[in-house]
């Protein structure tokens, strides 16, 4: 089974997700955030452990 079935099968179990992050050390949803920081938020570098490990 592909993520699209599996996707499609859950439907009716999905909820919306809210996205919170760290600003100005406390914990804010993004969803309330204005347009520019929105834009700014979409813009972040994700951190991936997998790239950072040294060799």
């Amino acid at each position: 089974m592909n993520n699209a079935e599996i996707l499609a099968k859950n439907e009716d179990k999905r909820t919306r997700c809210v996205v919170y992050t760290r600003v100005m050390g406390y914990h804010r949803p993004v969803e309330s955030f204005n347009l520019g920081k929105k834009g700014e938020h979409k813009e972040r570098v994700k951190f991936l452990e997998r790239l950072s490990r040294c060799k």
